[in-house]
């Protein structure tokens, strides 16, 4: 599997216009990119017209629900993705999870988007105050037993895990790799061959680290994916790393 690449746009740009631009800005700059698969979450309101715009750029989504239908105002069904031509969709993210998102909740939203052929790319992490604590991975540990309870092996096979540690989430203050690797080989051994992605203020200048020292297999990134430049910086460095790598 390539590297994964993940752009976690939230709640931006302000425009369909400035969200045309946005795309149209990173296919023009990764149009050559051939060692990295790279995914763009941007608001569902504009999923419609980005569908639209042709590139090798895969489509997400930063959320969805865990029925096909029914009377739940404002939510958006793993179909309704599927339709947008969505290949990925986001679930758990931690400023879901402020709002009230529980694991449960995330558990039956899983197992939704994997029924209609999604891939769920799966957030965990950790607090500062569950860090402090020395309780990282014992939390790391419980949400993943409760976010993937009763989801065959086979199911699995269609799932991503993205750790990002809260503290670390738009703060510009990253997880260091050395401490992200300790995270990947715990998780690694749990987790046995689903991709692990690294998210949380990773940018241009850390990005290949997290892939060549800490292992992971890819990047969910938030703010520096509004900054196209910064994008397409983050996705040529680790593709001119895969290609130095593969020659040495």
């Amino acid at each position: 599997m390539k590297p994964l690449i993940v752009a976690n746009w939230k709640m931006n740009p302000q425009s369909l216009v400035e969200a045309k631009q946005l795309f149209n800005s990173v296919k023009r700059g990764i149009k050559n990119i051939k060692n990295v698969e790279i995914v763009i979450c941007p608001p569902f309101i504009y999923l419609s017209n980005i569908q639209y715009l042709k590139s090798n750029i895969k489509l997400g989504a930063q959320d969805c629900f865990w029925s096909e239908r029914g009377a739940f105002t404002g939510e958006i069904s793993p179909s309704m993705l599927k339709n947008f031509n969505c290949k990925y969709v986001i679930i758990g993210h931690s400023e879901r999870r402020k709002l009230g998102e529980t694991d449960e909740m995330i558990n039956k939203k899983i197992k939704a988007a994997i029924s209609a052929k999604l891939k769920p790319i799966l957030c965990i992490g950790e607090t500062e105050k569950e860090r402090r604590k020395g309780k990282t991975l014992q939390v790391l540990k419980n949400q993943i037993k409760k976010d993937l309870n009763h989801l065959i092996s086979q199911s699995l096979n269609h799932l991503i895990i993205a750790y990002e540690p809260l503290w670390a989430i738009g703060t510009g203050n990253p997880c260091e790799p050395k401490e992200a690797k300790k995270v990947y080989l715990f998780l690694r051994k749990i987790l046995k061959k689903i991709p692990i992605l690294y998210g949380g203020s990773a940018n241009s200048e850390n990005a290949t680290s997290y892939i060549q020292e800490a292992k992971f297999q890819g990047l969910l990134v938030g703010g520096a994916s509004l900054n196209a430049q910064e994008f397409i910086k983050v996705v040529k460095n680790i593709d001119l790393f895969l290609k130095f790598d593969k020659m040495v």
